[in-house]
């Protein structure tokens, strides 16, 4: 049977959604329609008590200010990190998800909306999301020695690569880094075997648009950082993939790396999961035992030190 017919065996809780959903999103003709859109939708900030301050900070990015109730004295901290390729999205369009890592962990979150590509390619998306993390850290309510970094698809790559660029750096402890079915290396849009029928929102050729988008004229032996041969000393990671991803190959090769170079890596591979899966069936027994995996590994993470 031709390979294109075979029918990808999605997990029984996706296939609807999956039955629903394009194989690619973004292209170059439709990137300009797409952020008109996120524009009219994430245009209204929420209310209620637990709605996030919407703040510009001094560096001139943009962020999500989200508060745990009830909280007191200095508590740990989560920098979230929003996918879209590198060429779409807003911090808005994972405000449930932070009100959640903040409701379930007690931490205060920082969504950063950082610049996008093409416009702003590398190093302009991690040097923002350095900034609104370096300005996290010295908030009066956040224990630095407790703050994490997390984001998804394009996303979890800019949280790889700031954990790197903060661990050159020096000036920062992490506590921990998320992946989630993270962007995380350019040399997937080389292989030729991943034209898989199960693929949802991000194919090859999408991959190879963003890529080509947010890296410009950089050197990907720096900006990539599946291509970083120094992996040591960065902070303890959790990678999440379905097995119908895209990223699902490079994530896991990437999570072997970390292991090889002594850093704690918990990988959590989903049979059946398409990219994105979590955020289109958030309320799927599968999508909840994806999060609170996250959270379990947050949690220690985040636990004081002993004294």
């Amino acid at each position: 049977m031709p390979k294109s017919r075979i029918r990808p065996d999605f997990h029984p809780e996706l296939r609807r959604s999956a039955r629903l959903l394009p194989k690619q999103m973004i292209t170059p003709l439709t990137l300009p329609f797409i952020r008109a859109a996120s524009r009219l939708m994430w245009r209204n900030d929420p209310d209620g008590p637990d709605a996030p301050e919407v703040l510009t900070l001094p560096s001139g990015v943009g962020v999500r200010l989200y508060r745990p109730t009830g909280a007191s004295g200095r508590g740990p901290a989560l920098l979230w990190i929003h996918g879209g390729g590198y060429v779409i999205g807003d911090a808005a369009q994972d405000d449930v998800l932070c009100r959640r890592f903040a409701r379930e962990l007690g931490a205060t979150v920082a969504s950063v909306n950082y610049r996008l590509a093409p416009e702003h390619p590398y190093p302009a998306p991690v040097e923002d999301c350095y900034s609104a993390l370096t300005w996290l850290s010295a908030l009066p309510s956040v224990d630095s020695a407790r703050v994490a970094i997390g984001g998804a698809s394009a996303g979890g790559g800019l949280a790889a690569a700031l954990a790197l660029l903060t661990r050159d750096r020096g000036q920062i402890p992490l506590a921990a880094q998320l992946l989630v079915y993270p962007m995380i290396d350019d040399r997937t849009v080389l292989r030729t075997d991943l034209d898989n029928p199960g693929h949802r929102l991000w194919n090859q050729s999408s991959n190879k648009f963003g890529w080509r988008a947010y890296l410009g004229d950089a050197d990907p032996e720096v900006a990539v950082p599946a291509r970083r041969t120094d992996l040591a000393g960065l902070p303890p990671a959790w990678i999440g993939v379905g097995t119908l991803d895209l990223f699902h190959d490079e994530d896991l090769a990437y999570g072997e790396r970390l292991r090889a170079a002594g850093v704690p890596c918990e990988v959590m591979v989903v049979e059946g999961a398409f990219h994105g899966f979590d955020g289109i069936a958030p309320k799927a027994d599968v999508s909840q035992s994806f999060f609170a995996s996250q959270c379990a590994l947050l949690r220690t993470a985040f636990a004081p030190a002993a004294a």
